[in-house]
């Protein structure tokens, strides 16, 4: 198993930025270059939405963040960061970092489902 954990969370003002990471400890769980990883969030009385993924380099965003999150990783799949600006208050949300073995940027960032190790969460609150 995976241990995934993020760290970052908090309150901010709209326009603010906010940055997650995201420590994972993958060299047990077949983790390596071609393991998608990913931020998903969810808001209260809403289902899980993909943010961000990435896998060598290849990135995907949902619609609704491009242009404003950055997602990035470092190290031989060590840490994950996603990098928020210009927040807004749908923003807001519990924040997770996620690893998908067999799956693609695309779909894992469509289908939370088809990533298998979650991190706990943390939470992101904008506030006007």
């Amino acid at each position: 198993e995976a241990t995934i954990m993020e760290f970052g969370g908090g309150s901010v003002q709209v326009g603010g930025s906010l940055r997650l990471s995201c420590a994972m400890s993958p060299f047990d769980a077949g983790i390596d270059a071609n393991t998608c990883l990913g931020w998903f969030r969810q808001a209260p009385g809403k289902g899980r939405e993909g943010v961000a993924t990435i896998r060598r380099g290849n990135t995907e965003y949902a619609e609704s963040v491009k242009g404003r999150f950055t997602i990035s990783e470092e190290g031989a799949k060590n840490t994950l960061y996603l990098q928020m600006s210009n927040l807004k208050p749908e923003d807001s949300g519990v924040y997770y970092c996620a690893a998908g073995r067999n799956t693609s940027p695309h779909a894992g960032l469509h289908v939370p489902g088809n990533m298998d190790y979650w991190g706990k969460g943390v939470t992101v609150t904008v506030s006007s």
